[in-house]
Parts: C-alpha cells; structure tokens; sequence
C-alpha cells in the first residue's frame, strides 16, 4: 500500500534539522511511503543536500513561506498565518494529495487549523488528543490530553469510540476496554459529568469497565481511558515531571561516592533497559482524533528518533482507516439506539 505523508518541516523546538533525519530514517524503513516536506524550501533543500539526498519520487518539498512559532496564538494564525507550513501540511491532507500530517508545532494552532480546515466527522463535537501510555501489563490510551478544558459526558462518551476505534486498529484488540479517569473506583465518586458519561458507557455496547483512579493509568490493565482535557494535561505533565525527578536523583546518587559509581556501572544493563521501556521517544505522536482525516501531534521537543516515532503511528493509522472506522462505530451506535 502505497501511502504519502505531509511533515511540517518546520515545526516544533528544532524544527527540519531533527525532523529531515526523521524523514530520511522513515523512507529507508518504509519501502511504500512518499514523504512531503512542508516549509522553507531553501532550508530544507540545502538541509538535503548536506545530507546528501536529493528531491524525487518518494521525497518532495512543497514551499511554505510562514512558520507558526510555538508561543503563537491560535486563532492569530489561523487568520494571519494561512501559508505557514503548519497550515499547508494540513491543506495537503484535505486536498487528498497527502493521507496523513505530522506536526511538531504549536499544539493549540494545529488543532484549531486542523478542525477548520478538515472538519469533524458526523456525531463528534469536539476533537481530542490521543496518546500511548506504557504500563505494566500493556500500552493504554489516554484520551483527552489537552484540546478540551472542559467536556460534556456526551463528549466523553465520544472520546470513549474514538479511544476505543484507534486502540482496536492499532493494536489490533478486538474489544478494548475502556474506563473513565475519576478521584475513586466508587460508583458514588466524582462529579455529575463523569457520572452521566458512565451511564452512557454502561448502556452502550462498548466494553466499559468502570472508573479508574491515576494511579492506575500505568498499569496496563485497561486498553482506554477517558477524561476531560485539563484532567488528562495534568495527568501527562505530572507524569513527565515525576520521570524527569526520577531520572535526575538517580544520576545524582550514582554519582555521590566511588562506590554510587561502581553500582552504577554494574547496574547499567538493567538502567538502560528500563530507560529503553519507558523512553518518552518510543511513544511519541499523539492522535487529533475526531477529524475528517489523520493528524499526528509530535512533542515540540521531539528529536530524529522521536519524530520517527511519529511518523510510524501515522502510517499505521493511514493503514487502518482510523477515522472512517470511528466514523462506522458512530453510526452502529446510533443505530442500535
């Protein structure tokens, strides 16, 4: 299956020096895949050729003459920025000439372009953010991560389809399990939203499980779980705030005495294995799903490896007709009532 992704080439902290080697890594990894890159023709082309590699087939530049910054508002550039390669990748994918965008640029702008530009799909309200969470017993979804402050338990009965939809073609699960993010297990617990969106779930033909608390988001034990946006935002933050400690005391102790480094020269097998685990990189792209189309959301910090990373979950989603598969759930659903 031949298949074409649209990457803005300049978004994100580094922009096309992380994410042309992204590019160059993808194409040898993915014999079928055609890469667009979107930007600054002359950056990236001279980019190119330091790396030696030119234009072609399977490698094009479409010219952008504006980059959205990452301290931009929204809705300025969705009026004042519409060549911005931010927009264009996402312009490529309505026009059918891409089947798929990365973007590494400022979140806020890509979900509100993306929404403008590509629409929602029949029955969802809103867009939301989905990413991968690693867990003991398994990977989890997480869904919303930040596109919705506040959500209706309408809204998070949606999530809970598009959450359930992209874990099924992902990962190939037949019947994911999907739980709502509340302060307890109880019943009782939580407040009117999350209550009302249970009920939803619980007569619905999905495979709802009940309420999960944070502790449990990496455990592994439930494929999806759902929240509102500033809940979900919290809970990733936090979670890299705590890794990001963790790591740092470690190489703190380690390096406290002759005998914290004798430890860690011993240990260092087993550190670099959990470090490969839980490595952010390994699940970078984060799902805009909900659209009438495939738009990846890659860290701003993100580097070649991390972007790659990206680019591979959006070839999946391209592969599995992710958003015409929540759009047939949506309709079943409907349909049973």
């Amino acid at each position: 299956m031949k298949l074409t992704l649209a990457l803005d080439a300049m978004g994100g902290d580094h922009g096309p020096v992380e994410i042309i080697p992204a590019a160059l890594s993808a194409l040898e990894k993915h014999d079928d895949l055609r890469l667009i890159l979107v930007g600054r023709e002359d950056i990236i082309g001279r980019l190119l050729r330091e790396h030696g590699v030119d234009v072609g087939e399977r490698l094009k530049i479409h010219h952008a003459s504006e980059v959205v910054e990452m301290h931009e508002l929204p809705s300025l550039t969705l009026r004042n920025k519409k060549d911005s390669s931010l927009r264009v990748s996402i312009n490529l994918v309505k026009d059918g000439v891409a089947d798929a965008c990365v973007s590494a640029g400022n979140t806020g702008a890509l979900m509100a372009t993306a929404r403008f530009v590509l629409k929602m799909l029949p029955g969802i309200d809103r867009p939301a953010i989905c990413a991968t969470m690693p867990g003991i017993h398994g990977n989890t979804h997480l869904l919303d991560l930040g596109a919705n402050v506040d959500s209706t338990s309408e809204q998070l009965f949606q999530f809970a389809v598009m959450g359930t939809e992209l874990t099924s073609a992902v990962n190939n699960v037949s019947n994911p399990s999907v739980a709502l993010l509340n302060i307890g297990a109880e019943e009782i617990k939580g407040n009117d939203r999350v209550k009302q969106a249970a009920a939803l779930l619980a007569n619905s033909h999905l495979n709802y499980v009940g309420f999960v608390e944070g502790n449990d988001i990496y455990t592994g034990k439930v494929d999806v779980i759902v929240c509102d946006g500033f809940v979900g935002n919290v809970a990733l933050k936090a979670s890299e705030g705590v890794a990001e400690f963790l790591n740092h005391n470690a190489r703190m102790e380690f390096r406290q005495s002759f005998y914290g480094r004798l430890a860690a020269l011993v240990s260092m097998p087993i550190l670099k294995a959990i470090r490969r685990n839980i490595d952010p990189r390994r699940y970078n792209g984060a799902s805009l799903l909900g659209l009438r189309g495939i738009v990846l959301k890659s860290h701003g910090s993100a580097d070649k490896v991390s972007f790659a990373h990206a680019i591979d979950e959006a070839i999946v989603e391209v592969e599995k007709n992710v958003p015409q598969r929540i759009s047939a759930r949506l309709e079943k659903l409907f349909a049973e009532g």
